[in-house]
């Protein structure tokens, strides 16, 4: 059976990013794939019906129409990254369709097994694999990269003064210090950004084998006192640590935000609530004006006052807690994302047809649901599921 790959208007609320951009177009051809789309889909990312006809997709009008003709479902946002507005979805799926999208798999247990009884094989990007063969399609850091650039434009909008040194014929102006905590993608990227707005920036993090990376970016690398130990898990990503090094990390960062009039932090622990690092205490010692952007906000936030979606003012330093940044900025977001999600699907379709081979490891870790069942073994691990037969996750479907 060919493959037929469907593309849908995003659901999810506030979610302006579309799953495929006309830029990707030309990576998704050479999978031979039949392109659907329904109309409109990528308006609020600024593309429009036209780009994708151009290049040969198929527009039909209805939603429903897509899901019934398409046996590929490339998405932003699926059931678990979309838990109301994605459930209206799944009694479109049918048994042996394909799903690809964000999916939020270690915090949404319940989301994937209602994907697994429709039948449906679905593959989070957030489960790729940190290996260099899967870089081309690692969406997670192409979205952190967004995110970092665009929490650095908020501070720099709120901040009662300018980022950079300026001599004028009124004097000079010193720039504005900002400290970046997490070293990560979109740490980097933030202190990138501030660098280049001519903040003078530091940056922190726990793992000390990052400091080449803060100082090549033109950053001093913040050193505290505090015994890390390993702080990455083996597949790459931050892990959480202990309580006491928590608070010893807080009296040590305490002083350091004093100093600083923008803060940005960007610490996450996949399936984990964020870690807090900033309390209102250490708030209350920066300098009124001073502002705070917590990316982690959607995580429950590195700071004690970031409420996700709003702005917390404490004592004159105003805390953002932005959701979903990625989708402020849609054109290029969902340009990064279509290169990461159609590299995927290159590397999953072979002959003309769809072969979800579970020897491959990029394939094998991203495969959430699979025959019924949820098959992934970090998922099942996470949540405590008994294990199922082998055969079970390889059954066809």
């Amino acid at each position: 059976m060919p493959v037929i790959a469907g593309v849908v208007r995003e659901s999810a609320p506030g979610e302006h990013r579309v799953a495929v951009a006309p830029s990707a177009l030309s990576i998704l051809n050479k999978t031979g794939a039949q392109i659907l789309m329904e109309a409109g889909a990528g308006a609020a990312s600024g593309f429009s019906d036209s780009e994708y006809a151009e290049k040969g997709v198929r527009l039909v009008k209805s939603r429903v129409d897509v899901f019934a003709s398409a046996n590929v479902l490339l998405q932003v946002r699926g059931l678990g990254a979309n838990p109301e507005a994605g459930a209206a979805d799944l009694p479109l799926l049918k048994k042996g369709q394909v799903v690809i999208g964000f999916g939020e798999p270690l915090t949404s247990g319940a989301a994937a097994k209602s994907l697994a009884a429709t039948g449906a094989s679905f593959l989070a990007m957030e489960l790729m694999p940190r290996i260099t063969r899967a870089q081309s399609m690692d969406a997670l850091s192409s979205m952190a990269t967004i995110a970092g650039y665009k929490a650095v434009l908020i501070a720099a909008n709120a901040l009662n003064r300018m980022f950079p040194m300026m001599m004028t014929a009124a004097g000079t102006l010193t720039p504005a210090r900002v400290l970046v905590i997490g070293a990560g993608v979109a740490g980097l990227q933030a202190i990138a950004t501030a660098r280049r707005l001519g903040a003078v920036v530091s940056g922190y993090d726990i793992r000390a084998a990052v400091k080449e990376q803060i100082e090549s970016l033109g950053a001093r690398f913040v050193v505290l006192e505090v015994e890390a130990g390993s702080a990455e898990d083996q597949g790459g990503y931050a892990k959480a640590m202990g309580e006491d090094f928590y608070r010893k990390q807080q009296e040590a960062l305490a002083a350091v935000l004093a100093e600083q009039q923008v803060v940005i932090t960007t610490a996450a622990v996949p399936g984990k609530k964020a870690p807090v690092l900033i309390t209102r205490a250490m708030v209350r010692r920066m300098a009124p004006g001073s502002v705070i952007v917590d990316i982690a906000a959607e995580r429950g936030g590195n700071c004690e006052l970031t409420t996700p979606g709003e702005v917390v003012d404490e004592n004159g330093v105003r805390v953002f807690g932005p959701i979903n940044l990625p989708s402020s900025v849609p054109y290029h977001a969902s340009q990064m994302y279509a290169r990461n999600l159609t590299a995927f699907l290159l590397h999953l379709v072979k002959d003309g047809k769809l072969q979800l081979n579970l020897e491959d490891e990029i394939i094998r870790d991203t495969l959430l649901t699979r025959g019924g069942e949820v098959v992934n073994t970090r998922v099942r691990d996470f949540f405590s599921l008994p294990a199922i037969p082998t055969d079970a996750a390889r059954n066809e479907g």
